[in-house]
């Protein structure tokens, strides 16, 4: 496990790096728990460091990292985004639907109130890239819409 310190404006914030399988990390900030998606380069030299024991995982890792961007090709579109920081309480639509603009897609509890999070255009689902009881940051991205 490593621990790091970080300074994010004037919050001070301690992160434990519990585990990394794939590109998930199982985190820790201030105590809760995080499971978080790596989503570039990151993600390989992690990884990298565990496979070293074994000749015949490093050829699977590649294979898991391949699909990993293939979610993301097909999330092609304009992603809703959260606009302040809460829980996921309720993820209201699945990859695949259609949605029209103003569509509640999810709800996130924040402040202790909950808020609707709305689409932002018409179209379908191409990923949901967060869960309920997921904590997440303003500005994370929560479905995508193409």
């Amino acid at each position: 496990m490593k621990q790091y310190r970080f300074k994010i404006n004037g919050n001070q914030y301690n992160v434990d790096i519990n585990s990394v399988e794939g590109n998930i990390a199982s985190v820790s900030v201030n105590g809760t728990r995080y499971q978080v998606e790596l989503e570039n380069a990151p993600a390989a030299p992690v990884q990298a460091a565990p496979v070293q024991t074994s000749v015949t995982t490093p050829a699977a890792a590649p294979a898991q990292a391949a699909p990993a961007p293939k979610p993301a090709a097909s999330g092609a579109g304009k992603p809703v985004t959260s606009p302040l920081p809460g829980v996921i309480i309720a993820v209201k639509v699945n990859v695949g639907d259609s949605v029209k603009a103003g569509q509640e897609v999810a709800v996130l509890e924040a402040m202790k109130m909950e808020n609707s999070i709305e689409a932002v255009q018409d179209g379908t689902v191409t990923a949901i890239h967060v869960a309920k009881g997921d904590s997440i940051l303003e500005g994370a991205a929560i479905v995508t819409i193409g």
